[in-house]
């Protein structure tokens, strides 16, 4: 129902504009969505129209569309469609429609401009505002007239943001973005069927799949160009981690998985087994170090950003308020006539002494910009959004260590399960069977983690994890729960130390 006009986007974003009157006007809903690699051009854009036609175009919306990175590794397309619903005759309606709060025998209700033209039929009636003696009150017209009061306004009482347009309402709403999202997946795969590819893809989150693995982050196309400078990004670098942990976790689970089905009441048996839980617990302790290295080191650029931030805030706030004096005391000083001497000189002292202040908080204004990387106060927004960012990951990272600790606590589970079954079985016997296992059974991890860390591989952080492991399979005591475990600190750094000359403590 658009006019034909319409189909050329500059005509149409300027409708589009030209509808709206508030500065704050919404003027479009956007969707990126991710086009599968395995189908060409062409098939996109089949994809794309008939999923667009079906959803948006047929429901009143019209849509802009374009595709990206055609050539690259990411390809995707912006789908811009407009937020307010279409007459038959290709108006635009409203967004939303202003809602009259009328009163009938004591009861209020809201009624549209066209429900009241019924309403009032039916003896509702609306409300304004008169004065009672010094207080204004809402109150119907004919019990105002009656009274004798005087209406001070012509605005009827209403709701504050009015009542939405059911339309705009549907689009709105949650429910309708996971249909939206629902209905995406089946048509992308649909054509992954038709094109004879074995590929899916699933709109409901992990936890909703019931996967134990943790979910990457949208990184955007900041962190991409900074990665592409050679400038590592944290949400491009939390990514890596998290696919790199997703992989190691999927492979030892299925091996750990598979030896248990298999094994069987011999000691060598056994013992491969209880190397491989005992490795992978190893890779998990890693982890665990890995994960709060990467929390610390956030945490301590969190805290330095912040206290950098609170005290440009509060000196931005110093500098506005001493420009503010000083213009006021010039302005004083300007109405002062020349012959009261004392008064001008005093005034002349009182803004050098603000004047010095003000060139002292620029100074360390700028200072704190340089600090946090700015050009000037613009660049606040973007410090701002990096600080959210660094919360993000550190949420992130959170989960992760939770995912771990699990993870452990079922390895050493596992462990004690294994142990029960050689209760039976030559102690020294299972001893030589595990040691001759080992040194295979060490290389391999090393070899597992140096593939999934890369540069970032720390051989003191694997040898931390190894004592953590022998701490916790110390069969001499009793089992300590993993998450009491972490409660402790990885290393003792403030260990305590005796001078030589006076045997203190420091």
């Amino acid at each position: 129902m658009a006019p034909a006009e319409w189909t050329d986007r500059e005509t149409l974003w300027n409708a589009v504009e030209e509808a709206e009157k508030t500065k704050d006007s919404r003027l479009a809903r956007e969707f990126v969505v991710a086009l599968p690699v395995e189908l060409d051009r062409n098939r996109w854009i089949d994809l794309l129209t008939e999923f667009i036609q079906a959803n948006f175009v047929a429901d009143g919306m019209c849509a802009d569309v374009c595709i990206h990175d055609t050539d690259g590794h990411n390809p995707h397309a912006h789908i811009m469609l407009t937020v307010r619903p279409l007459t038959k005759d290709g108006k635009w309606q409203h967004k939303t429609e202003k809602e009259y709060l009328c009163v009938r025998d004591g009861e209020e209700r809201g009624f549209t401009a066209s429900e009241f033209k019924t309403a009032q039929t039916e003896g509702w009636e609306k409300q304004y505002q008169y004065k009672v003696d010094r207080e204004k009150v809402y109150m119907p017209p004919s019990q105002a007239e009656a009274q004798g009061y005087e209406r001070i306004s012509k605005y009827p009482k209403s709701t504050k943001y009015g009542r939405q347009n059911p339309i705009s309402a549907r689009w709105n709403s949650k429910e309708q973005l996971v249909l939206w999202r629902e209905t995406w997946a089946e048509t992308v795969n649909s054509y992954l069927e038709q094109s004879g590819r074995d590929e899916r893809i699933d709109h409901r989150s992990h936890a909703n799949r019931g996967l134990d693995e943790q979910p990457s982050i949208h990184e955007g196309v900041t962190a991409r160009a900074l990665e592409q400078k050679g400038i590592v990004s944290d949400r491009c670098e939390l990514n890596r981690q998290i696919t790199a942990d997703n992989a190691l976790l999927r492979k030892l689970k299925s091996l750990i998985k598979k030896l248990i089905n298999t094994v069987k009441n011999t000691i060598p048996a056994i013992a491969e087994v209880m190397e491989t839980v005992r490795q992978k617990m190893i890779i998990f302790q890693y982890q665990l170090l890995h994960i709060k290295s990467g929390k610390t080191q956030i945490t301590n650029t969190l805290q330095l950003v912040r206290s950098d931030i609170k005290r440009y805030e509060n000196v931005a706030k110093q500098l506005k308020s001493k420009i503010r004096e000083r213009w006021t005391l010039l302005e004083e000083k300007k109405a002062v006539l020349a012959i009261q001497v004392f008064q001008h000189r005093e005034l002349a002292q009182r803004i050098a002494v603000l004047t010095a202040d003000i060139e002292d908080l620029k100074s360390e204004k700028t200072l704190l910009l340089n600090q946090l990387d700015c050009t000037d106060d613009h660049g606040m927004v973007e410090v701002k959004r990096r600080v959210t960012s660094m919360e993000s990951s550190l949420e992130k990272l959170d989960q992760q260590e939770t995912k771990y600790t699990d993870e452990l606590e079922t390895a050493l589970a596992q462990y004690a399960e294994l142990q029960q079954q050689v209760t039976d079985m030559d102690a020294a016997e299972q001893d030589v069977a595990r040691q001759a296992i080992r040194p295979d059974k060490e290389c391999e991890t090393l070899r597992q983690l140096r593939a999934t860390y890369e540069q970032r591989f720390d051989s003191k952080m694997l040898m931390q994890s190894r004592k953590d492991t022998a701490d916790l399979l110390d069969e001499t005591s009793e089992p300590v729960s993993i998450h009491q475990k972490l409660q402790q600190p990885y290393a003792q750094k403030d260990k305590r130390h005796h001078t030589k000359e006076h045997g203190q403590e420091w």
